[in-house]
């Protein structure tokens, strides 16, 4: 999408192009309406991310999918038929990951839709036409509704930006809703791990919570080893600042057993906002009075189904209004 049509009055303008944003977005536009979608990142699909280290590559952020809602049922079944979707590990299919990596879901479901990448949203404004949003060194856009798919303090942040007052009761509602942070330790290794094909969680809320190679899950094929390991929930939250050589130290006795070889290369990818703490009594939120719509795992649950969920829900209101 240009920076001239980023200009031009459309039917919904969409705030994140994660999985949430994707699914509201394809939804309205079979349906007919001009829509358009603004990500700051670079990448689509939110937490169903990839990050390459070298070589290697890395399933940074959510590391499988669970599917028991039928219309979440239906779309994964339709990745599978595509072959961005695959069961892990191989056996009965109850969890999946996508291939080559997590992330070529998202751009599966970005494909054909109008997305403006690196776009940060500075404010979100109403006026007699419906919603101005000014973004950062790009023209503002203009839609008659508004949908906002971001960690809710974010979208907060921008309508407080734009001097937007939500109702008293909505705004303490969506005002209370938190976000546990996640960091993610990549660690490359100089020969073959121990992890299972099929992961560790680990119970408690200790310094690590997850651990996969992404070698033997099938992302990173041709390097040895390539290992996720997210940190607990206290453990990112007490040590988020730090670098990944100071936390490595602190982590690697939690998982030596798991290691098989040495360490060669870390990287670490931060997510402030992983995973809701608290989530709002309603799969989304759609205020037609005000045209403005909130999706995402805050509301619809925590897994990736809940913010698929949170979207379908979303778009089927607001088209129910229109």
């Amino acid at each position: 999408m240009s920076t001239d049509s980023a200009a031009e009055s459309i039917d919904t303008l969409i705030v994140g192009a994660g999985l949430s944003g994707l699914l509201v977005a394809r939804r309205l536009q079979a349906a007919g309406q001009k829509v358009h979608l603004l990500e700051k990142s670079r990448g689509f699909g939110g937490r169903l991310a990839t990050k390459r280290v070298g070589e290697a590559a890395f399933d940074t952020g959510a590391q499988f999918i669970t599917a028991k809602d039928p219309r979440f049922t239906a779309l994964t079944a339709a990745w599978r038929e595509a072959g961005c979707l695959v069961p892990w590990p191989e056996g009965p299919a109850y969890r999946f990951v996508g291939r080559p990596t997590m992330n070529a879901l998202g751009r599966a479901l970005a494909e054909g839709l109008e997305i403006v990448r690196e776009a940060k949203v500075l404010a979100a404004r109403q006026d007699a036409t419906g919603w101005l949003v000014e973004v950062e060194n790009q023209p503002a856009c203009r839609a008659r509704s508004l949908v906002l798919t971001a960690p809710v303090p974010q979208s907060l942040a921008m309508l407080e930006a734009g001097n937007v007052t939500l109702p008293a009761p909505l705004a303490a509602e969506l005002g209370r809703l938190q976000y546990h942070p996640c960091l993610a330790l990549l660690l490359l290794l100089a020969g073959p791990s121990a992890v299972p094909a099929e992961g560790v969680a680990f119970d408690g809320d200790g310094p690590v919570r997850w651990i996969a190679d992404n070698t033997r899950k099938g992302v990173a094929p041709g390097v040895p080893a390539a290992v996720t390991v997210h940190l607990g929930r206290s453990f990112s939250a007490a040590h988020y600042t730090e670098s990944e050589t100071t936390l490595l130290p602190r982590v690697l006795p939690e998982i030596a057993g798991l290691m098989g070889s040495p360490v060669a290369h870390t990287a670490l990818h931060r997510w402030k906002f992983s995973e809701p703490v608290n989530c709002h009594h309603e799969p989304c939120v759609w205020r037609p009075e005000l045209r403005l719509g909130l999706a995402g795992d805050a509301f619809g649950g925590p897994k990736v189904e809940g913010a698929a969920l949170s979207a379908f829900t979303l778009a089927d209101r607001m088209l129910s209004s229109t």
